[in-house]
């Protein structure tokens, strides 16, 4: 007998995504359902070789259903997660609305995967940052090695990130720059994303630091050492698809490239496309639809001891997101509900 699957948000970036990847993986499901808002109410979505149509999630019925993937934002988590936790189904949660909560496991199943078993607490699962998620990954081996004094990560964020909307924004924006009249202003973001670099994703803080930027902290403590230091910088570039980060990295222990190199190479999750020629690493632009984190450009960090760098690209909607989720249903579904 396999799962019960609810997919909630299933009409928009990631939904979509957590569907493909579910009917990919063949996820063990006897039966799966979209769920949507009421103005999304009939939409068609693709599982596979199959379509369907979207349900009203405001008077679903979760009682019966074994997960729940939730790809709807933080207000409407609020609402509805709790709803469908308390009638039986475990919540697998895409918003940052539960990631900082302590009765909360967030999860990389490549990093924490023992984390899985405090989801009775809640009956709910938080999915980490798409940024983080894929720095993470890339994180935890080294750090099984040579235990990560300080991480300094800039990072170029693709617009798929913001959803849709933002999506939307570059296509249009880039078009208009070419046609006069057809001038598209900023609305999605503070700026003109079109040809430009925007240093500034979510709000402002009070030191300074955006929210983004605090969430790769915060997030990366949690996950993999509360002992860890996080610096970053996060910046919106005008890519679809695919975020990319620059990493360095200072360990207490020596790590040398080519050692931290094989490590990466054996790593779970990760792939190591690391040729010093032209070309010889990854861009957004080739890690989307894959499942893998790449890590590229390996190298020593001449000024600081003990210090790598390394440039790091993945897709935001499989890793940063949809996949990542599906990755913890199936680690719930061995760990715990031991289904299909």
């Amino acid at each position: 007998m396999g799962y019960r699957i609810a997919v909630a948000g299933a009409t928009g970036n990631v939904g979509r995504e957590m569907l493909n990847i579910l009917a990919e993986r063949e996820f063990p499901a006897d039966e799966v359902v979209a769920l949507a808002s009421r103005k999304s109410l009939g939409q068609e979505c693709g599982y596979g070789e199959r379509t369907l149509k979207t349900r009203d999630l405001d008077t679903f019925d979760f009682t019966g259903f074994d997960i729940a993937l939730f790809a709807i934002g933080s207000g409407p988590t609020k609402t509805y997660a709790p709803r469908a936790a308390a009638q039986g189904c475990v919540v697998i949660d895409n918003s940052s609305l539960y990631r900082y909560d302590p009765d909360v496991p967030l999860i990389v199943p490549e990093v924490n995967p023992d984390a899985v078993m405090g989801y009775a607490k809640k009956n709910i699962i938080a999915n980490p940052n798409c940024s983080t998620a894929q720095m993470v990954v890339a994180l935890k081996p080294l750090h099984d090695r040579a235990r990560i004094r300080r991480v300094v990560v800039s990072t170029y964020q693709s617009v798929s990130g913001a959803g849709k909307e933002a999506m939307d924004e570059l296509w249009n924006q880039t078009k208009g720059m070419y046609v006069p009249g057809q001038e598209v202003e900023p609305a999605k973001f503070q700026k003109q994303i079109a040809f430009n670099v925007i240093p500034q994703i979510d709000v402002f803080m009070e030191d300074g630091s955006t929210k983004e930027e605090w969430k790769m902290s915060a997030e990366t403590k949690k996950i993999l050492d509360p002992k860890i230091g996080v610096h970053a910088t996060c910046v919106r570039v005008p890519v679809f698809v695919g975020h990319s980060e620059a990493i360095n990295v200072e360990f207490e222990d020596e790590l040398d490239e080519d050692e931290a190199r094989e490590i990466l190479r054996e790593a779970p999750g990760v792939l190591v496309v690391d040729k010093r020629e032209p070309g010889g690493y990854v861009t957004p632009v080739e890690c989307v639809g894959d499942y893998a984190t790449y890590v590229s450009r390996i190298r020593t960090d001449p000024t600081q001891d003990n210090t790598l760098s390394f440039w790091c690209v993945s897709d935001n909607l499989r890793k940063g997101a949809a996949l990542n989720a599906v990755q913890i249903a199936e680690l719930l579904g061995r760990r715990v509900l031991k289904k299909g």
